[in-house]
């Protein structure tokens, strides 16, 4: 269990220094002249991040991180203009898309009821002595 709590905690540590350092290096471009897209550090972005974050930690499980990373996307799609093209033209049918796959291939969860009405006996012995 307490090797457990380390990686955990280790993991924390890895994810906010990688944030950070993500961060100041976006901001050293943008003092140094360097073009750096405006959206970078949007808001939409950042959720975006976080989203992708959370999933990452619970291991892709659940449905909280979803919601994060398709809100922060959409608008980072609506965003980003490459070539002239609208990528938010395409990105809600990709969600959907992407939305309907999800729901096909997660892992079932399947309960086995059986297990709870099964009579198991009862041992009063006492063990310690």
């Amino acid at each position: 269990m307490e090797n457990l709590i380390k990686k955990n905690h280790a993991d924390k540590q890895v994810g906010l220094g990688i944030l950070i350092i993500a961060i100041g290096s976006v901001f050293l471009l943008r003092n140094s002249g360097i073009d750096v897209p405006y959206w970078i550090l949007r808001w939409h972005t950042i959720m975006l991040g976080i989203g992708l974050w959370m999933g990452y930690r619970k291991d892709f499980k659940g449905s909280g991180w979803l919601a994060l990373t398709i809100i922060g996307g959409l608008f980072t799609f609506k965003a980003i203009n490459l070539f002239d093209f609208d990528l938010f033209r395409i990105s809600i049918p990709m969600v959907l898309i992407s939305l309907g796959l999800y729901i096909i291939l997660k892992p079932k969860k399947v309960q086995n009821f059986d297990q709870y009405f099964e009579k198991k006996p009862v041992d009063f012995t006492d063990k310690e002595s």
